[in-house]
């Protein structure tokens, strides 16, 4: 089932030129818009509608739709193109994991934002794999929730700072990098360069630096020294 949202008039993105430390080191990959869509799927309509009065306080964000399990919800990004999607991951039928795979193939440029209950952080390293650009907690304050949403909309990860203890320990800890992502930093542990890295794996220079980008992301690394140092010591990588 896909439901349409009321539209509200396009403003100015609040708090621009406010640029944030976090911001300073990963540099977003693409701008991000004066207005940013966004796609709510999830299959309680409690959730949906308390999103959507949630994101209705920020006038730079607009509701263009509403699904309640995954495949409407990559047929209604397909339509409408949103900047982003916010998904839940457990749902009847297609699950938001699945749908997040197929939408990154379908809409490449709609960022998928998984919305999960911290009893789901298992499920994550699942997210990594399928192409999601982030990961917020179903209870996480407006402000988190807006600050995730602009990450991802501007072309950077995000993850929840609720769940990064989740990725950085026990058994999930090397989970957090995808297998590409930890070849990259083994590289880069191994003292090569972008340049270096990119004829080793047969890419392009600008899509190590991406995978670099999300590296620093996730591990909340200022530097790719640091990154390095922090895979070490979590046993990410020898």
């Amino acid at each position: 089932m896909e439901t349409a949202a009321r539209a509200k008039p396009a403003r100015p993105l609040c708090g621009a030129g406010d640029a944030d430390a976090w911001a300073e080191y990963h540099p977003r990959t693409v701008s991000t818009p004066s207005e940013i869509t966004c796609l709510i799927v999830d299959d309680h309509e409690v959730v949906r509608e308390g999103l959507r009065l949630s994101l209705s306080r920020a006038p730079h964000i607009r509701v263009i739709g509403e699904a309640s399990d995954g495949a409407s919800a990559v047929a209604l990004a397909e339509r409408r193109r949103p900047n982003v999607v916010i998904m839940d991951v457990r749902m009847p039928g297609m699950d938001g994991l699945e749908a997040t795979k197929i939408l990154t193939e379908k809409v490449p440029e709609s960022a998928v934002l998984i919305f999960t209950a911290y009893s789901e952080r298992s499920l994550l390293s699942r997210g990594l794999e399928s192409g999601a650009k982030g990961y917020i907690l179903k209870e996480a304050p407006h402000q988190t929730l807006l600050r995730a949403i602009e990450k991802v909309a501007g072309g950077e990860g995000y993850v929840d700072p609720a769940l990064m203890p989740a990725f950085l320990t026990g058994k999930d800890k090397d989970e957090m990098l995808t297998g590409r992502e930890r070849e990259i930093l083994q590289l880069l542990a191994d003292g090569m360069s972008n340049q270096e890295v990119a004829a080793k794996l047969f890419i392009s220079q600008e899509t190590v630096k991406s995978h670099v980008r999300h590296i620093l992301a996730k591990l909340e690394a200022d530097t790719r020294t640091q990154a390095v140092a922090i895979a070490l010591r979590e046993a990410i990588i020898d």
